[in-house]
């Protein structure tokens, strides 16, 4: 059977060929007249909002934080400066995998568990977005150039150069400057996110949180380029940051270091004004920190040490540190005597070493009662008092005053108070009185009370500011001078001297003022009289001296010692031994330097504290 071949048409071959031809034509012409219709759309119609679009991506606004203002002493020595320092940061927006970023981190630099514990807690911060997180500061330059080498692998992170706080004077000045902290999300949400959208640090403590809104400056911005990686290519543009302004204070880096040098490894407080104008001419307490650990960043370990350790090192006691003030308050209660007409200058007491309250059975001591000797001073009237710091001389006048009259002429002497113009967190105190103890202890005010009082003890609390700001109140013959750290006027807070408007200093006289300060110079020169007639300090720092000094010594005693029972320091603890002061200004005729020394369970006020006053006063009066 024969089988019919198909023969092609070549008509209807070439037919179908066209038909495709024109079919994909018009295809081709239709997917190019979409393209240019979108193309049309994208450069045309919709070019400016796709341009905006690119540049968001493509340029970026950058803050620029600003300088902060230097701090210098009087004589121009720096306190606070502002030192280059590289730190790595963390674009998390540029991120997918942060723990990824962070282990291929970690396998080029050295990046410890904090480190990374404090880049998590900054993460959650409010924070301006596409901003750097801060994981490594103060980057080594071999940490920077292994970055460079392995950039190309790492996304989203960034070198980021920038000005860090640096006090060259360390643990030295730490309680007198004061120190920056890193912000916390507490401070962004309580500051001003405009000013401080690039700033890392804020002022917390001393001059530095005061003056803080003087220090910061203003920030800046640049628009810059940036690749895919998001790495700056080229700045556009440029406003730059207002640097902070710079601070010159009172205090003396010369004489700030002769005071830690004269406290040594005793825990205390040292504090010296200037009479004239209220600077503060030093501030030192003791133990110390070095303040740019808080910068450069610790480990919690670290911290720990430092914020748990039974001596305190962050606590500035000079500024709040609230003692009894013993004896030192001895002036005071003389001088309210005279100004309530209670006694005079040459009334005198038989001091035979202890007092006893009119039908009372509670003895109270002279400070030289021993359980074999009495002690007592003999015949005294005031200036015998104060120099020979009798107790049971102010014991008795203390029982004749209204305790309202004694806490007012306190709190004139600016006790109770904070009178310092740049020193916010300076503590008050405490000036007790009849309504404060009914108040906070429901009980009624006692005889008794006045007389513990009477001798700088009781509830009755001071801080060695207060102290100086006294001393120069004394030194000024009754004109006061609130403390300042740094020279700055200001017409509404001033630090001229004023007379002070107290009704109670309005009652003594020129005289009350050179007799008191006459018995306070005995205090210090008056020797050769024997045990019961030398001024209390005089064998301890009244010798070879080449100025005159008023001083009053001071011994506040922590526990209390049952009646019949005599005070051995060797069998207390190290905290619950007595507390050591001394006050003093010189020269007498011209007082240049008013100052205040504790010594934290020290011991006595004379053997201990006083020769700490005298190294202070010698480095700044003997020095050319």
């Amino acid at each position: 059977m024969a089988v019919a071949l198909a023969i092609k048409d070549p008509n209807r071959e070439k037919a179908l060929i066209q038909r495709r031809a024109i079919s994909f034509f018009m295809l081709t012409v239709l997917c190019v007249g979409v393209l240019v219709a979108r193309f049309v759309q994208l450069q045309i119609f919709d070019h400016e909002s796709y341009q905006s679009r690119s540049d968001k991506n493509r340029i970026q606004v950058q803050p620029l934080a600003p300088p902060r203002g230097l701090i210098f002493d009087t004589n121009g020595v720096l306190l606070a400066d502002n030192r280059p320092s590289s730190a790595l940061g963390i674009v998390v927006e540029r991120v997918d995998e942060i723990d990824v970023v962070i282990a291929q981190l970690r396998d080029v630099i050295a990046l410890s568990d904090d480190q990374v514990e404090r880049f998590r807690e900054a993460q959650k911060r409010t924070r301006r977005p596409g901003a750097a997180v801060i994981i490594a500061d103060n980057l080594s330059d071999r940490d920077i150039a292994a970055l460079a080498v392995n950039r190309h692998r790492i996304s989203g992170v960034e070198v980021i150069t920038q000005l860090q706080r640096y006090y060259p004077e360390g643990a030295i000045a730490a309680h007198a400057v004061g120190s920056v902290r890193r912000m916390t999300e507490r401070d962004l949400q309580e500051q001003d996110k405009a000013v401080y959208r690039a700033s890392q640090f804020i002022g917390k403590r001393g001059v530095e949180a005061y003056y803080e809104q003087v220090l910061r400056g203003q920030p800046g911005f640049q628009r810059v380029e940036t690749d895919a990686h998001g790495r700056i290519r080229k700045v556009i543009d440029i406003e730059p940051p207002t640097l902070g302004q710079n601070l010159t204070l009172y205090l003396d880096a010369r004489l700030q270091q002769a005071a830690v040098e004269a406290l040594g490894a005793r825990r205390g407080a040292i504090v010296a004004l200037d009479p004239k104008t209220g600077g503060v001419l030093a501030l030192v307490s003791k133990p110390s920190y070095d303040p740019n650990q808080f910068i450069i960043g610790m480990s919690d370990s670290e911290f720990r040490k430092l914020s748990e350790s039974v001596y305190v090192p962050l606590f500035n006691r000079a500024t709040n540190g609230q003692y009894a003030p013993g004896s030192i308050f001895k002036p005071i209660v003389g001088l309210a005597g005279i100004a309530s007409g209670a006694m005079q200058w040459d009334t005198e007491i038989d001091d035979r070493g202890s007092f006893r309250l009119p039908g009372g059975e509670r003895e109270y001591r002279d400070w030289s009662w021993t359980i074999d000797n009495a002690g007592g001073q003999g015949l005294v009237d005031l200036r015998r008092a104060i120099y020979r710091s009798s107790n049971v001389y102010f014991y008795d006048v203390a029982s004749r005053l209204d305790v309202g009259y004694l806490s007012e002429l306190a709190a004139d002497f600016g006790l109770g108070k904070n009178l310092a113009v740049d020193i916010s967190e300076a503590s008050r105190g405490l000036v007790p009185d009849a309504e404060w103890k009914l108040g906070t202890k429901g009980e009624k005010w006692y005889q008794g009370d006045s007389v513990n009082m009477g001798i700088g003890q009781g509830d009755l609390l001071v801080t060695p500011l207060q102290v100086a700001t006294y001393a120069a109140m004394l030194a000024n013959r009754g004109k006061i001078v609130r403390p300042q750290m740094a020279q700055v006027r200001d017409r509404d807070r001033g630090n001229e001297i004023y007379p002070t408007q107290s009704s109670q200093f309005a009652r003594l006289t020129h005289d009350d003022w050179v007799n008191t300060i006459a018995a306070m110079e005995d205090v210090v020169h008056l020797g050769g009289q024997g045990f019961r007639g030398n001024g209390t300090a005089w064998a301890y720092i009244g010798q070879d001296i080449s100025y005159r000094m008023a001083g009053k010594s001071g011994t506040a005693q922590v526990v209390e010692i049952r009646q019949g029972e005599e005070y051995n320091e060797e069998e207390l603890s190290e905290f619950r031994r007595k507390h050591a002061w001394f006050m003093a200004f010189a020269p007498v005729d011209d007082p240049q330097i008013a100052i205040a020394v504790l010594v934290e369970n020290g011991g006595g006020g004379s053997s201990v504290a006083a020769p700490v006053a005298r190294k202070v006063l010698d480095s700044y009066l003997d020095s050319p």
